[in-house]
């Protein structure tokens, strides 16, 4: 089936039911009876079905539904062919609308007709009234007509209108009167009040499931309803000589044949607010005064009367309007409430006594003054200022009087009398004890709030209240200093604190038992009325940042806005993109964070604390540093003192750059600047006649760098001596001319070698050791006598040795050479002195060795002469002497003389400085000396 016929056969169905409905509206199948009935709830009820002709049905076809749900068919109950009954409870569920139907063949468009329908309307009935009452008032001088009654309805349905009728019923006449009224009240008129004469009044109440009438109200006297007007021209009479009564006179507010009065009269101080009323036996007259007693003096009382039925059936008036007066003044019948406040001086044995005083609880006037008395001295007046001081206010004022300074070591009494208009108060007195004996405070004190009050606990001295007549409870604001104190019985172990305290605000309780009039030690605690969170947080600031902590501090909050008892301080910080806490004692005020991240921006707040609540104070930023505290100084020096330390190395290295570089390079002297040059044995200085005793051998030693070949085959047996090449490259030394560390350099040629004088000796470096067993040619070895030399400053080290110089204007110079192993002279056994030279001297040698050695015809000059074949015949033990010499010339050198000192002119031969002969020269004179190479 497609949409279009599917919305077609929707189109007809429509049709045909509203054909069908439209012609049955006019069509009457039946009636339901009763019709449209008020039914009550929580009972049955019972409908009757009447079927017409036209429904063309039987009663076996009836069915009835009930709010849609159809009905059982138990509750039917068939009456004839055309009627059916049914009952149904009623409920506050039952359904609003009741149906009577027929059943029908099966079609497509219903399967029921109904036949009638009901609506059913649910309630209560109504229900007596109760505490039914009436009342009349007073109008002018007589009573009014108009009689308002008020009762208690009791339920009412809201959806059942329900009517109240007020009836009065005068008996004596017979005669009824009735009147509309409201739900819970009416009033009813009598055209004239029946006074004296029997009344009855009751109300009845009616809806559609009943009627209900209340209690009747039976009066025997009408007049016992009336409530007058309150008493009329009400006054007060103060008395001088009475200063605790009043006189209060009054009016009859209606006249005593109408209705006779009684009378009520209460009081209060102004201001009060609690009445005092006299007892009613007292006033049950109708007389129209009364007098007030045991009134307090020069205080001003509030009085009012009312009035009602002597019987005391009926009403009260109302209470008259207030009317005031004062009492007369009376002198003070209490003490004056004395006490102190002692003031320790500050360096001194004294305390400062500042004596304060409350007014006499029954000051009874206006207190005009004091008489104070200072231990036994004369009582003295303290006129007082009589704003400050004022009997008729409720709140007692503290009195400053009076100053004295106390030693400690001694103790005071004060009296005090107030007085005013009338006489003096009785005596207070006050002690305060010596310093040192004052008496035991009391064992424990605490307090706690209850009823929004704060209560103060305590517990007698030593568990006891031997000696204590009372105990004084003193608070003290902390925030501006005020004071004030109450007393309270010996018996007494709690109190709540009378006076006017304030929230959120601190305060210092002490209790102080008192000793017969003398005070003992207080014991003092702090506490709130009651706490609340802080009204702001504190204020932080940064003492001291460092790479990866910082130090905070916070001050205390003011004690007026810290509302409570700080319990401790939460310091919140963010560092990493995280917020972190710490929370510290309430006594700390700096802490010291740590873990921070360094050169970068943190934020720091605190947050305070009660058991009430907790406040932030403001955030606060700063930044931590690159390096911690020292670190950048200590670079600084240490960079400062790297510098330092390369600037004196670099400093030594120029001063030492001499020594350090002939260290590193050694010199080698030059052969041609030698004084050795010019000098020649064919020309001595002075002719020196050899002597055989002091010849020595000498044997020299040539030896070819590259190949390392010795150019003598008759000195192979020295070739130990051949250490010597290697010590003349480190030291060189020889006759006439040194050198440190020094490298090869030209040699000097004999005179056979003229032509090759030119030539280097780069190739060839000659080495020999002299070896002076006997002395050389012409010289002889002898002990060196004292020389008057003078040895300069020189790192090398001169070898203590008894050898002597020859005395000589010459000076050492400076030299790094080290003379080591001198040949001992004057030992008991003769020993060959031994010396080591320098390639200077090599051609000497060689042309003595190519003269003595060789088998060649022409002469040389002789410059030492050598014995043939004295190695040969040298014994053993001169052998062994030999080696020792050779290992001591190892490390023997000759230290250079300064040039032009080189020349040593001896006295005279063989002798002596002293004219003494003594030993030749060591070494061939010099004509001239060789220029300086170290």
């Amino acid at each position: 089936m497609d949409q279009s016929s599917y919305r077609l056969l929707q189109i007809l169905s429509l049709a045909c039911l509203a054909c069908r409905l439209t012609s049955s509206s006019f069509t009457n199948y039946g009636t339901i009876i009763p019709q449209s009935p008020t039914v009550e709830i929580g009972k049955e009820f019972t409908a009757t079905c009447v079927v017409y002709g036209a429904a063309k049905a039987t009663v076996d076809d009836i069915y009835w539904t009930s709010g849609g749900v159809t009905v059982p068919k138990e509750q039917y109950t068939k009456i004839n062919d055309s009627a059916v009954n049914v009952t149904i409870p009623i409920t506050k569920e039952t359904g609003k609308w009741l149906l009577c139907k027929k059943n029908e063949s099966p079609s497509f468009f219903n399967k029921s007709t109904t036949i009638h329908g009901i609506q059913l309307t649910k309630g209560y009935p109504p229900e007596k009234p109760e505490n039914l009452s009436c009342m009349a008032v007073q109008s002018d001088r007589q009573i009014s007509s108009n009689v308002t009654c008020t009762w208690q309805p009791g339920k009412m349905d809201e959806t059942i209108s329900t009517t109240f009728t007020l009836f009065g019923s005068v008996i004596a006449i017979n005669q009824n009167y009735s009147t509309k009224a409201q739900r819970s009240s009416g009033c009813i008129y009598f055209g004239t009040f029946p006074s004296y004469m029997e009344l009855d009044i009751w109300v009845d109440v009616e809806n559609n499931l009943g009627k209900v009438r209340s209690d009747i109200l039976f009066i025997i006297d009408p007049n016992e309803m009336v409530k007058t007007n309150p008493p009329s021209d009400v006054n007060i009479i103060s008395e001088n000589n009475f200063s605790r009564t009043l006189l209060v006179s009054w009016k009859h507010p209606i006249h005593e044949t109408v209705v006779k009065l009684k009378y009520n009269i209460r009081f209060c101080t102004v201001g009060a607010g609690v009445w005092t009323e006299v007892p009613p036996n007292d006033t049950e007259s109708s007389k129209e005064s009364f007098r007030l007693q045991y009134l307090k003096p020069d205080m001003e009382h509030v009085v009012q009367v009312r009035c009602m039925h002597h019987t005391g059936y009926g009403y009260w008036s109302d209470w008259s309007t207030n009317t005031t007066a004062r009492t007369p003044e009376d002198k003070p019948t209490s003490k004056p409430d004395l006490w102190r406040v002692v003031i320790p001086s500050q360096g001194k044995s004294e305390r400062r006594v500042e004596v304060i005083c409350k007014d006499p609880v029954e000051s009874n006037g206006r207190i005009r003054g004091y008489n104070i008395k200072i231990q036994d001295g004369a009582w003295e007046a303290v006129p007082v200022n009589g704003s400050e001081l004022n009997s008729r206010s409720q709140e007692r004022k503290i009195i400053p009087l009076y100053q004295i300074p106390l030693s400690d070591k001694r103790r005071g009494s004060i009296e005090l009398k107030a007085w005013n208009s009338v006489g003096e108060s009785p005596r207070a007195s006050l002690g305060i004890p010596k310093l040192a004996h004052e008496p035991p405070p009391v064992a424990s004190l605490s307090c706690f709030n209850q009823d929004r009050r704060l209560w103060v606990e305590w517990q007698p001295p030593n568990g006891e209240t031997t000696g204590v007549t009372e105990y004084v409870l003193e608070w003290v604001s902390v925030s501006d200093g005020v004071i004030d104190w109450q007393r309270e019985p010996r018996h007494n172990r709690k109190a709540p604190i009378k006076g006017n305290l304030q929230r959120f605000k601190l305060y210092n309780i002490s209790v102080y038992p008192m000793y017969s009039g003398w005070t003992g030690k207080p014991l003092t605690t702090a506490s709130f009325l009651e706490q609340g969170a802080p009204l702001e947080g504190p204020s932080v600031k940064v003492r001291r940042t460092g790479k990866s902590n910082a130090e905070v501090e916070w001050t205390e909050i003011p004690l007026d806005k810290q509302r409570g008892f700080i319990t401790n301080y939460t310091i919140f910080y963010s560092t990493g993109g995280k917020e972190h806490s710490i929370v510290v004692s309430p006594d700390t005020y700096s802490y010291t964070v740590e873990g921070l991240a360094s050169n970068s921006k943190q934020v720091v707040r605190i947050m305070a604390s009660t058991v009430q609540g907790s406040t932030n104070g403001s955030d606060l930023s700063f930044n931590t540093l690159m390096y911690a505290p020292g670190q950048m100084e200590a670079t600084v020096v240490a960079v400062c003192f790297g510098f330092l330390f390369v600037i004196v190395l670099t400093v030594s290295l120029c001063m030492y750059k001499i020594d350090l570089i002939t260290k590193i390079w050694p010199p080698v002297p030059d052969p041609s600047n030698s004084t050795i040059a010019n000098w020649s044995p064919d020309f001595p200085s002075k002719a020196v006649s050899p002597k055989e005793s002091v010849l020595g051998d000498v044997s020299v030693v040539e030896v070819d760098v590259f190949d390392r070949k010795s150019l003598c085959e008759e000195d192979k047996a020295g070739l130990p001596l051949k250490k010597d090449k290697y010590l003349s490259e480190e030291h060189s030394s020889g006759i006439g001319g040194s050198s440190c560390m020094s490298t090869p350099r030209q040699s000097v040629s004999d005179s056979e070698e003229g032509g090759d004088s030119g030539q280097t000796t780069t190739s060839t470096v000659q080495y020999s050791s002299v070896v002076a067993s006997n002395g050389y040619k012409g010289q002889s070895p002898c002990t060196l006598p004292q020389s008057p030399c003078t040895l300069p400053q020189s790192p090398c080290t001169l070898p203590q040795s008894p050898c002597t110089l020859p005395q000589s204007p010459c000076t050492l110079p400076q030299s790094p050479c080290t003379l080591l192993q001198t040949p001992q002279c004057g030992s008991s056994q003769s020993q060959t002195p031994s010396f080591a030279r320098s390639e200077s001297t090599q051609p000497l040698l060689d042309s003595e060795e190519s003269q003595e050695g060789s088998g060649q015809s022409h002469q040389r000059n002789p410059y030492f002469s050598r014995s043939p074949g004295a190695s040969e015949s040298r014994d053993p033990g001169d052998r062994n002497q030999l080696e020792m010499e050779e290992q001591g010339l190892a490390s023997l050198r000759f230290c250079p003389l300064e040039e032009g000192s080189q020349q040593t002119t001896p006295t005279d031969e063989g002798q002596s400085p002293d004219g003494q002969p003594g030993p030749g020269p060591s070494y061939m004179p010099q004509l001239k000396g060789h220029k300086q190479q170290c």
